[in-house]
């Protein structure tokens, strides 16, 4: 059985948002055919929804396709103010993934950037940052400041995922024993590697995080609110078993 929670949050690692060019909004409807990714050579994801013609088994979120999984418990965080959706967050076997999908360039990523402005702000709080290979290209091992029962200063860790896909960019934060355990990630990264994004063909400033809808409903077309600087915050939840 997988669980399904609903919850309130903040924009997660927000950073300035980037003007958007003509040529970008003029081409944003149309697919390169040279965005040939990795995926098509070894056989997984991340993926287009070019490349997968129905949800089959995931959890349809409208610009995601999640991956279900046994006894897992999915949360859907929302932003306080416009209760706009935001986030997807499973939690499996002692560790969790959030993902969320952003609109990206036609011709170019935005992982780098993103990373970049993810280390300095960890930074800036008082962590550390690790900059490392990865399964899905380089990543971030962060160690997160955080206050103990006891009031003293502890770190937790947390590692950034990202992915840019054609005309999108999905980001992962795998916390708790995925962190930090290579084998207690795989399960996760196995998830990660499967989501399905339905990028939609309406144009789109670089870094606008797109639509997420709670499974079975519809979309919400709430403007889009620019990714910022703070770092896993979240709020009230609803819960519901699938």
């Amino acid at each position: 059985m997988s669980l399904f929670r609903r919850g309130s949050r903040g924009a997660d690692d927000q950073g300035a948002l980037e003007d958007a060019q003509p040529a970008d909004l003029e081409q944003a409807g149309q697919t390169d055919p040279e965005d040939a990714r990795a995926a098509a050579a070894t056989g997984r994801g991340p993926w287009d929804s070019a490349e997968v013609s129905e949800p089959g088994t995931r959890i349809d979120l409208g610009a995601l396709w999640l991956p279900a999984r046994d006894a897992m418990e999915l949360r859907m965080e929302l932003e306080p103010e416009s209760q706009r959706v935001t986030a997807a967050a499973i939690a499996l076997h002692g560790s969790s993934l959030q993902v969320q999908v952003f609109a990206a360039p036609r011709r170019e990523g935005i992982w780098d950037e993103i990373r970049a402005e993810i280390a300095a702000s960890v930074t800036k709080q008082g962590g550390t940052v690790d900059d490392l290979p990865g399964p899905f290209g380089r990543e971030l091992l962060a160690r997160l400041p955080v206050r103990t029962a006891e009031g003293r200063t502890g770190h937790r860790p947390a590692r950034f995922l990202g992915y840019d896909g054609p005309r999108w960019f999905l980001r992962g934060v795998l916390t708790g024993n995925a962190a930090v355990d290579p084998v207690a990630a795989e399960e996760l990264e196995a998830v990660f590697a499967d989501v399905v994004v339905v990028r939609g063909s309406e144009p789109r400033a670089p870094r606008d995080l797109l639509d997420l809808q709670l499974p079975g409903q519809t979309p919400d077309l709430a403007p889009a609110p620019a990714p910022g600087e703070e770092i896993l915050t979240r709020g009230p939840e609803i819960t519901e078993i699938r």
